[in-house]
């Protein structure tokens, strides 16, 4: 999407919401069910929003809603687009750079993804702390876009002050969590086994197809973040069996209740700490 695009679709949300959300949540393969736990909603389809597509992919809702979640206004975006669709990388991370024109300064990504890391098995919850590029390709190249920073520093790219709250809220709920590093893939194919040696050698412990993108896009744009991953399969050559789609999802649904959960005790403390 391109500047005018772009702030068409700013004003297009603004006139639909009577508030500015304090937290932008985006909802990965299967977790979309947390959006139906907002409260006071309003629901706006991708295809509403000015020079948005349909969302394409089966777990992918492709919606916003907007209201209140465990005291925060949030807006919640149930599905994201891929650079496996075809859709350029404008368009992938132009959700991301909506949020921020709207004036939201905080933002929690969710995604599915397999396990490179042989500890962890599917279910797990894995605290973001770093990340891979592996896509081959970086958002923001060209022009740099008005409001966002040329070259944003990405040493610490998911906010430390956020990831030791969302550690604190999974001990009070006796989450396990883990924490590793996430490398971002184009797919759509899922990996060879060679590539998940290549990926557990460089360090990644979950692969994975999204995320990476807006997360430098929301850095660009001095966004805090703070991000998850549902492990929902072991990576290619781990396990025997053959991976799928629906595999992700049954494994999104039965993790519904305690990552909600996690998600859900995470807001309610930030609204605890801006309060303090």
């Amino acid at each position: 999407m391109d500047s005018a695009a772009l702030e068409h679709a700013v004003t297009s949300l603004r006139e639909r919401l009577p508030f500015t959300p304090d937290v932008m949540l985006v909802l990965g393969s299967g977790l979309g069910a947390l959006a139906d736990a907002v409260e006071d909603r309003i629901e706006i389809p991708f295809a509403e929003v000015p020079g948005f597509p349909s969302a394409g992919v089966v777990g992918h809702a492709g919606r916003y809603v907007a209201g209140t979640l465990e005291g925060r206004t949030v807006l919640v975006q149930s599905g994201r687009f891929h650079v496996y669709e075809g859709h350029p990388a404008s368009l992938v991370i132009a959700p991301i750079r909506i949020g921020a024109g709207l004036g939201i300064d905080t933002i929690l990504l969710t995604n599915a993804a397999g396990g490179v890391n042989r500890g962890f098995v599917p279910g797990d919850i894995m605290l973001i702390e770093d990340h891979l590029n592996m896509m081959g390709r970086n958002p923001l190249i060209g022009d740099a876009a008005e409001g966002e920073e040329r070259f944003p520093d990405m040493s610490v790219a998911y906010d430390a002050e956020l990831r030791a709250l969302a550690e604190s809220v999974a001990l009070e709920r006796a989450v396990p969590l883990r924490r590793g590093v996430y490398a971002a893939v184009t797919g759509p194919t899922y990996e060879t086994p060679a590539e998940i040696r290549m990926l557990s050698l460089l360090g990644a412990d979950a692969v994975g197809m999204s995320t990476v993108p807006e997360v430098i896009a929301a850095r660009a744009r001095g966004m805090r973040v703070l991000a998850f991953s549902l492990i929902t399969n072991h990576a290619a050559g781990i396990s025997l069996d053959p991976l799928s789609h629906d595999e992700v999802l049954e494994t999104g649904k039965a993790a519904a209740e305690t990552f909600g959960g996690l998600v859900r005790g995470v807001l309610r403390r930030l609204g605890e700490s801006d309060a303090g």
